[in-house]
C-alpha cells in the first residue's frame, strides 16, 4: 500500500518512491572502482570477499576490510555504491544502527549530481573522520549558491580561519564547501553507535535542503509508521534555505552514494591534530584498526512531494482512519495529486 503523509497546515504530502532494504537492497547499487587512495573494490570482489552482504534478518551490511594485513604505503580494500536511481528533490529517511568510525576513517552517505562535478551539486548527509562525535551536513556547488547565516537551524555553521563558510563553492577554501555542524555528539560515532543508531532525513525541495537526524530512541513515530511529517519534526540540524541559492539551479539529477573512504583529503589531512597514534599511512596497517569502519542499515526510504488540490485534504485524512481495504480510496486521492 501506498505511504502518504499529510503535513499539518500545508497541503504537501509524501508519497513511498523507492525502498532500498534488506535481500535486494544492492540490485540497483553500481559498484565504484575509480581512481582513489582508498581502494574501491567491484561488486564481485565485495561479495566474494565479505565486504558486503544482507543477513538473515535483512540488514545491510558494508565495510572496509578488517582482516588483512597490509605492507606501508599500501591502500586498503572498501565500497563504494551509488544508486541507479537519480533524483530531483524528495525526501531521504535512512535507519541505521551503526555508521563507520575510527582512526583514519572518513565514512559518508550522500547524494551526487551527474555530469561534471560540482555543477550540479553535492548534499552530505552523514560525514565524518576518525572517532569525531559530531556530524557534519555540507553542500558543494558551483559558485553563486551561499548559505543564509539566518536561517533556523539547531548546528553550527563551519568556519575557516574563524570566518564562517556561507559559500558553497567548491573552487574556494580547499573545498570546504557551507557545512554544518551537527550539536548532538549522538550523530556521530562511538555514541551514535552506542545508542542504537537511529535515522537520518533529508528533505529536497523548492523551498530548500534540510537535514535532521534521530538517535534511536528520539525517532518520531511517523517515521516509524512510515508516514513521515518533516513538519513536526522542529528546526533542522543544518538546512541551505532557498534565500541565497537558487535550489534548482544549483542541485540536479542526483544518485545516492554510500562510501567508506581511509585517509584520503579530509582524515588524511586531519590525521596529525585527530589525536589518533602514529600517521595516517601507518594506522592502515593494521585491519584491527577497522573493526569499526561498517555501515549497518535497515531501510532507505525515498519519498516524493505531492500537493493536495483544493478540498482533498479531507479525503486523505479519511483515508488514514480506513483499514487497508481502502486501497480504492488511495487511488482516487492519487487522481487528485498534482505530482511535483
Amino acid at each position: 500500500m501506498t505511504s502518504v503523509s499529510l503535513a499539518q497546515n500545508t497541503s504537501v504530502i509524501w508519497v513511498i518512491q523507492d525502498t532500498y532494504e534488506g535481500q535486494t537492497f544492492f540490485d540497483t547499487f553500481d559498484f565504484y572502482t575509480g581512481s582513489d587512495p582508498t581502494k574501491f573494490v567491484d561488486e564481485q570482489t565485495a561479495f566474494s570477499s565479505g565486504l558486503v552482504y544482507v543477513t538473515s534478518d535483512n540488514q545491510v551490511i558494508m565495510h572496509g576490510d578488517n582482516t588483512t594485513w597490509l605492507p606501508l604505503g599500501t591502500n586498503r580494500s572498501s565500497v563504494r555504491i551509488s544508486s541507479q536511481a537519480v533524483y530531483n528533490t524528495g525526501l531521504f529517511v535512512l535507519d541505521l544502527d551503526m555508521a563507520p568510525w575510527g582512526c583514519g576513517v572518513w565514512p559518508a552517505f550522500w547524494t551526487l549530481g551527474s555530469g561534471t562535478w560540482p555543477y550540479n551539486g553535492e548534499i552530505d548527509i552523514i560525514e565524518g573522520v576518525h572517532d569525531n562525535q559530531h556530524n557534519q551536513v555540507t553542500w558543494h556547488t558551483a559558485p553563486g549558491c551561499n548559505l543564509t547565516a539566518t536561517t533556523n537551524f539547531t548546528g553550527t555553521i563551519v568556519q575557516t580561519n574563524g570566518v564562517d563558510n556561507l559559500q558553497c563553492n567548491a573552487f574556494i577554501n580547499d573545498n570546504a564547501g557551507c557545512g554544518v555542524t551537527e550539536w548532538s555528539r549522538a550523530s556521530y560515532g562511538p555514541y551514535f553507535d552506542s545508542q542504537g543508531g537511529g535515522v537520518f532525513a533529508m528533505k529536497w525541495d523548492d523551498n530548500g535542503i534540510a537535514v535532521w537526524s534521530f538517535y534511536r530512541a528520539a525517532v518520531p513515530e511517523d517515521i516509524v509508521n512510515g508516514l513521515p511529517d518533516p513538519s513536526t519534526w522542529g528546526e533542522p540540524d543544518a538546512e541551505l534555505a532557498p534565500d541565497s541559492c537558487n535550489i534548482s539551479q544549483f542541485f540536479a539529477n542526483h544518485s545516492i552514494v554510500f562510501d567508506i573512504t581511509f585517509c584520503g583529503d579530509w582524515a588524511g589531512n586531519s590525521y596529525a591534530t585527530s589525536g589518533c597514534p602514529g600517521t595516517c599511512e601507518q594506522i592502515l596497517t593494521d585491519p584491527g584498526n577497522f573493526v569499526n569502519a561498517s555501515w549497518i542499515i535497515n531501510s532507505l526510504k525515498v519519498y516524493k512531494s505531492a500537493t493536495l488540490s483544493s478540498g482533498s485534504s479531507n479525503a486523505a485524512r479519511a483515508y488514514y482512519s480506513q483499514p487497508p481495504v481502502w486501497i480504492v480510496t488511495v487511488v482516487i486521492i492519487l487522481g487528485w495529486l498534482s505530482l511535483i
